[in-house]
């Protein structure tokens, strides 16, 4: 700021000394060489041109160093800087000292001050002298006031917009007269439930709010409270029903089926009206965004919607920090309505209490409540062939399901059509394992009439292909044989009879059958336990299966018209996925987003997939997380899905300066001697180089313990970056 004000001083005091270089050439060549004597700029005595245009000149040279100085020295800027820190009448009043310290250098004489004016109204009254031919226009005093008028609004206006004084002006007057007010109803604030009071629903309203202050309304009964209101709005018998309801019951109305109204016990942070729960905080780094440093990473259905693949070694946290809490999330969510939730994972891990759940199935448990259902609740034999196809050869490289479940369908049809049930587990593999006489003696049992027909053909095509080399009955049989064991004698309709006359079991009538098809229709809480020990391979069958039944039932409700934006979220859990996916799930994985649904797949490493399904699967799910300590090469898959980023590279090059010139290569030798650095000068590159957003040496040996790289893509197609997330400050740490 200084810097300009001293050269301007300069430049003025040359220009009144007559020293600034090529004035007098200037002035000749602006005006007529008549106005001055010869060779000089006096004027001609009696001629007043040459006077005006002499201090019109001075004039025009102040103002122009006067602007340049104040532009390169940014005195605007530095002015508000410092006024801006005061309120604004100060500032105003700062201003306006400032602005009549400058009005003392224009008009010295009317404040008493004794120093030469500067030349600016002097070249306002010589540039209006010229412009109309004299000064005879200074004998009317109005054009006179009027001029001096204009001259000081000049000089004041800058420190008008410095001070601003037109914004305190239009303040001060605001005050005064301040604008009517526009006619709105009362807005209340949402613990006085405005959305009830704006249907006319005051008792209703009332009686909420009562509840909340008595302690009587946790925020699940808040939550399922306004989804069920929001869920009536074009519904007038139900909302009445709502409202008698919530008059009679308060925070009780509109219950879970279950009765509950919140969990057992609590272990994350959980947001109920986002339907989110916290499961750590974005850690800094380096290549993190400012925005996301220290904010919480929650998860909630609008995000599994897209599915989330987690992967990490044993230890890493993947059950306790993310499995867990989103469990507990969805539990809570389903107590309000929002979701349908299939917990499954090994008896022991750490998934809630069996409170917290509607359905409880411990498959290899002779104390377990309830059954799960072979065929999910179809009723379709070929649908229920495939479903159990996929689930006993999904993960076969040299058998087709498509070809597994034309064989299954050709013995389950025929054999709902003898029994008027499906069959079980044994009377399954009997039938794989059969030969001729022992379906010749099934088809024997199917009706005569012309109903059956069908069934009496499925039933003769498998009779021809049973023996054959290309048979794939006993392939299936040997995969079924690991669910036909002791363990499991009373499960999947088991129990009962002991042969094919006999329907060999309890089959769809047994009344522990519980079918996944309930959670695509109703917001139930189901926990899965597989068996553990010596039924590893079960366990990894019957994720298989559960997995296909999941995406079979909630295909179904998108085509009765509930999918997306109708009913509620439904959600699989596996807890432990290997062994799970199967070229068919993951084809299926990419239609959930559209049918409200979505899965959550915990791996130990991506080697548990078969190498075909790697891709395609990181490329399927839209939430990807890899934990602290997974191998390289799953880190390179997830470094290859999550691409590159472009940024600027600065490189710095030093170069050796040789000098041609003999008193400059001295220069340069003796600067070598004191300094002991030869003379060199820099070269600044700057490029626009892409890099791996994570590396997969980045991923598998920087992450720390306790920390998981997270990407997300919510439903709507909104995406964030992979970013550092520590684990260790999530759920209720």
């Amino acid at each position: 700021m200084l810097i300009p004000l001293v050269i301007a001083l300069l430049l003025w005091a040359a220009w009144r000394h007559e020293v600034f270089p090529y004035k007098i050439q200037m002035l000749w060549v602006l005006t007529p060489k008549d106005w001055w004597y010869p060779g000089t700029t006096v004027p001609v005595d009696g001629d007043w041109h040459g006077s005006a245009a002499r201090n019109l000149y001075d004039s025009a040279f102040l103002v122009g160093i006067v602007c340049a100085a104040g532009f390169f020295g940014s005195w605007g800027k530095i002015s508000r800087h410092y006024l801006g820190r005061f309120s604004p009448p100060v500032r105003a009043l700062l201003a306006g000292g400032m602005a009549l310290g400058a009005l003392a250098f224009v008009w010295p004489e009317a404040l008493g001050l004794g120093w030469d004016p500067l030349p600016l109204a002097v070249a306002v009254l010589s540039a209006v002298a010229l412009l109309t031919g004299g000064f005879e226009v200074f004998s009317s005093p109005f054009v006179v006031y009027t001029l001096y008028a204009l001259i000081t609004a000049l000089v004041v206006w800058p420190f008008a917009r410095v001070g601003d004084w037109k914004g305190l002006w239009l303040a001060r007057r605001a005050r005064q007269n301040p604008p009517a007010p526009v006619p709105t109803g009362p807005k209340a604030p949402p613990s006085q439930w405005p959305e009830l009071r704006e249907a006319g629903e005051y008792p209703a309203a009332d009686r909420l709010v009562a509840e909340v202050a008595g302690g009587r309304m946790n925020d699940v009964d808040v939550a399922r409270v306004r989804r069920a209101w929001a869920g009536t709005a074009r519904d007038g018998v139900g909302r009445a029903a709502l409202v008698g309801a919530l008059l009679r019951e308060g925070a009780g109305a509109a219950a879970h089926p279950s009765g509950d109204r919140d969990l057992p016990a609590r272990t994350a942070e959980h947001d109920l009206f986002l339907g989110q729960v916290r499961i750590g905080r974005y850690a800094p780094a380096e290549r993190a965004p400012a925005p996301y440093v220290g904010a919480g990473a929650a998860l909630g259905p609008a995000l599994l919607g897209t599915s989330l693949l987690a992967v990490g070694p044993s230890g890493s946290g993947k059950t306790r920090a993310l499995v867990a809490p989103v469990v507990e999330s969805l539990t809570l969510q389903a107590l309000t309505g929002g979701c349908a939730v299939v917990a499954v994972g090994e008896a022991g891990a750490p998934l809630g209490p069996d409170a917290a759940y509607d359905v409880v199935i411990r498959l290899g448990d002779p104390a377990s409540p309830h059954d799960l259902d072979l065929y999910a609740g179809a009723t379709d034999p070929d649908e229920a062939a495939v479903l159990l196809a996929e689930g006993l050869v999904g993960d076969l490289e040299g058998l087709e399901t498509r070809r597994a479940a034309t064989v299954l369908a050709q013995l389950i049809g025929p054999y709902r059509a003898a029994y008027g049930r499906f069959p079980t587990v044994p009377v399954l593999r009997e039938l794989l394992e059969a030969g001729p006489g022992t379906l010749q003696t099934l088809l024997d049992l199917l009706p005569q009439d012309r109903s059956a027909t069908a069934m009496r053909r499925e039933l003769e095509s498998r009779l021809r292909q049973a023996g054959t080399a290309g048979d794939p009955g006993p392939v299936l049989a040997d995969r079924l044989a690991t669910l036909d064991r002791p363990v499991f004698a009373e499960f999947f309709g088991g129990g009962g009879g002991t042969g094919i006359a006999t329907g060999h079991g309890k089959g769809a009538g047994d009344e522990r059958g519980f079918s996944l098809r309930a959670v695509a229709r109703h917001p139930i809480r189901v926990r899965i336990s597989l068996p553990e020990g010596a039924h590893e391979e079960a366990s990894r069958l019957l994720n298989r299966l559960i997995l296909a039944q999941f995406q079979s039932v909630v295909r179904d409700r998108d085509r009765q018209g509930q999918g997306a934006g109708h009913g509620h979220f439904a959600c699989l859990v596996l807890d432990d996925a290997a062994g799970a996916l199967t070229q068919g799930t993951v084809r299926a994985l990419q239609r959930l987003r559209p049918q409200n649904a979505g899965v959550v797949l915990a791996l130990r490493t991506l080697a548990e997939v078969p190498e075909a399904l790697r891709g395609p699967l990181l490329a399927v799910v839209g939430c990807r997380m890899a934990f602290a300590g997974i191998p390289t090469w799953d880190g390179r898959a997830f470094a290859d899905t999550w691409g590159t980023e472009r940024f600027e590279k600065t490189e710095v090059a030093h170069h050796t300066v040789f000098a041609d010139q003999p008193m400059t290569r001295f220069v340069h030798f003796l600067r070598k001697k004191v300094t002991g650095k030869a003379v060199t000068t820099e070269a600044v590159t700057v490029r626009e180089v892409e890099r791996e957003r994570w590396s997969a040496s980045d991923l598998a040996h920087t992450v720390p313990p306790g920390h998981a790289v997270l990407s997300l893509t919510d439903v709507r197609g909104e995406h964030t970056p992979p970013l550092l997330v520590d684990l260790r400050r999530g759920g209720g740490a």
